[in-house]
């Protein structure tokens, strides 16, 4: 059980880097977006690691405030979650 737990703690943060990635290339290229909700949504999911490594890494949301709090603060969530989660499995 403890295994699936990292597989999809992996994987959604994977999934959620990779949104922000196609969001970025694609409000580059002036195309059609990815609802911010959407993003906010994976974050929230589990995926706020990778949304915190593309918000700096790809210097992506950068000046939307939202973004600025509400993904550090899923990420706090996430970890309490998590952990809360991966100790009662063992």
């Amino acid at each position: 059980m403890k295994y699936v737990l990292i597989v999809y703690i992996l994987g959604v943060n994977i999934c959620t880097y990779a949104l922000y990635a196609v969001d970025k290339r694609r409000a580059r290229l002036r195309m059609w977006r990815v609802p911010e909700w959407e993003l906010l949504l994976f974050s929230a999911l589990g995926g706020s690691l990778g949304a915190l490594f593309a918000i700096h890494g790809l210097h992506h949301k950068t000046k939307k405030g939202k973004f600025i709090f509400l993904v550090p603060t899923f990420f706090v969530l996430d970890c309490a979650v998590f952990a809360y989660i991966f100790w009662r499995i063992l």
